[in-house]
Parts: structure tokens; sequence; C-alpha cells
């Protein structure tokens, strides 16, 4: 067997830590001496000594013993491996209390000793999914995030403009209006509540790409919470042969309404084809002749401004919805080569 042997420096505490891992309790043993972080030998490396390791880090309980080089990315080749052999009765609070071998000879990195313990962090994960429920519509409701297959409601506390936006974008809905109010009684949730805080620039695709934290104080479905996007944008044309032709009309706040042609050009023509999925702009729809007739309803849009590179209407720059200088005689028409259908 493998001679142990103690070493001056065994006696001071050294720091432990794991690495690589999905989570703070699982990866590739590292211990620190002399301010360098280096491995450790899996000579004799058992669940004993696992389990010492998970109760320093105050992690839960051992799952296993993996070797530490599954972990990725492996160890440099400049990292030293620091102690040959460990050998824990189990019971010990920290490693540094164990009988530690550090005449380290013939071990390389794949050799590493691993560790994987409970995460006592489990309830602090990120949202594999995220949906609104209770509301008119899946782009307004009460915030709920996925998590093996269980669903849970989110604390206001850690919830803000910003990651509303992600959320907006992540459920192809529009705008954020409402952030982050409460739910009331009819429409609080039940079961796990999420103890997350994202923080987001506002500008991620999804939560994944945000920076989570964890929420000091506990919550209760009083302070679920509760956000509003704005629809989906869409937008159609009417009164053609096609639906590659007619008079443009935008859906806003559930109900469609026409586009005025202050503004309105070649550019803006084009977005709405490509967005239609219509091929290209047959012709400029010119303001002295219009086929379909004027519409009825709200006037939408005035004043749209697009580059052309635009994948859709909305990203284009626009007055505000609703307000306009215009009359049903100045809706917008337009006409495309191709078929959507």
């Amino acid at each position: 067997g493998l001679q142990l042997i103690s070493h001056p420096f065994a006696e001071s505490p050294t720091k432990v830590q794991l690495v690589g891992g999905a989570h703070r309790c699982e990866g590739r043993v590292e211990v620190e001496h002399n301010g360098q972080w280096g491995t450790v030998c899996d000579d004799g490396w058992d669940r004993r000594d696992v389990a010492v390791v998970c109760r320093e880090l105050n992690c839960g309980a051992v799952i296993q013993t993996p070797r530490g080089a599954s972990y990725q990315p492996p160890a440099s080749e400049e990292q030293r491996v620091l102690i040959q052999g460990v050998g824990c009765n189990g019971t010990e609070d920290t490693l540094a209390q164990c009988e530690l071998n550090y005449d380290v000879f013939d071990c390389s990195h794949e050799e590493d000793a691993g560790a994987q313990c409970e995460n006592p962090d489990s309830d602090l994960f990120i949202p594999e999914a995220v949906r609104l429920v209770d509301g008119p519509g899946h782009c307004q409701g009460r915030v709920e995030v996925l998590h093996q297959s269980q669903w849970s409601t989110v604390c206001k506390a850690g919830w803000n403009l910003q990651v509303s936006k992600v959320v907006c974008r992540q459920l192809g809905c529009g705008r954020a209006l409402l952030t982050h109010g409460s739910c009331n009684k009819s429409t609080q949730g039940k079961g796990p509540i999420w103890m997350g805080k994202m923080s987001c620039s506002g500008q991620e695709a999804n939560l994944r790409s945000c920076l989570l934290s964890r929420l000091e104080n506990n919550c209760t479905h009083g302070e679920d919470t509760w956000m509003e996007c704005e629809d989906p944008f869409e937008l159609k044309l009417v009164g053609g042969d096609t639906p590659c032709s007619g008079r443009l009309e935008v859906l806003h706040k559930g109900s469609w309404g026409s586009v005025c042609d202050d503004n309105w050009g070649e550019k803006e023509d084009q977005v709405v084809c490509k967005q239609l999925g219509c091929g290209k702009s047959l012709l400029p729809s010119p303001k002295t002749r219009k086929i379909y007739g004027p519409g009825a309803g709200r006037i939408w849009l005035d004043d749209v401004n697009c580059s052309g590179k635009e994948q859709s209407l909305e990203f284009c720059r626009h007055r505000l919805w609703g307000y306009h200088d215009c009359t049903h005689k100045e809706d917008v028409e337009v006409i495309c080569t191709g078929t959507s259908y």
C-alpha cells in the first residue's frame, strides 16, 4: 500500500476548490499551496475523501468520485500535482485534517482526482425556458421558468425592465410594456418559487445569456411577477388578388389598422415584401394611383423610415403608434412579385 506521511504544511489548512463542473460542487479537485493551485493524484482516492471535500465546501452529500481529467478544460501542463495520496476517514471537516502524502512521483494529470457532491444551490438554475401564463395571450401573464420539467414562478425582487426585454424577445413578442407588476390573488401561482435574480443588458436573445445570482430573502406567491409585452408584430396586404398585393394593414393592441404613405418609398416596400415572404417589391406605389381603396378604422403608423435591411417593419423608425396627420386616402399599398402561398 501507499505509505502516507504527514508534511509540515499539511497542518495549516490548505484551500480546496472544484474546477470544470456544472456547478461549484463538482469538478477536478484543486488545492492551494503557496498561492499556487495544483491537483491531487487519485491514488487511493475514494468516497471518504470526497465526503470531506463536500463538507469543506458546504456542499451536499457525496454523489460519486469521477475522474478529474473528465472535466474540461483539463489541468494545464504548468500546473503541478501537489498531493500524491489522501487518506481521510470521512469524518474530517477539511482535507487539511486528513493524512496527505506530498511526495509526488509518477503522477500525470490523467490521474487527477475529481469529486461530485450534491449542489445545495440546486434551486438556483438558469431557466431552460420561460412562459407567461394566465394572461390574455402568450405575450402577457405571470412569469414562469422551466427546470427539469418543472415550472416555477418568479419573485418580483429579481426582475426588472432589462430582463423583461429579453423575455419578450425570447417569446417572439413585441416590446416590453409592463415589466414587473405583482400578480393579484386570482393570478398568483402555486408550487415552487424560483429564487434567482437575472442580470441582463436587455440586448440578449434569451435568458441563458444573462448572469444569475441568488436572491437574499425568501419570497411568497404574493410577490409573483406579472409582465406584459406587446403582441407580436403582424402585417398583411388586403384587397388584392393574392396575399402579396394590397393595402397594408398592421396589427397593434389586437386591432388591424392602416399605414399612412407620408415618407413611404421603395425601401419600405422591400421590407414589407421580404417580411411577408413575397419576394421583391414590384413597382413603387405612387401616391397618385390607389388601386385597393381606402381602409377603415385606425391609422396606426406614419412617417415610417426603413434602411431596407430590417427583417420586420417594426424595426423601422416611425412615429408613436396611432399618431399621424393623415386620412385613409393616404393608406399605403404594396405590390410584391412573389407569392407567400
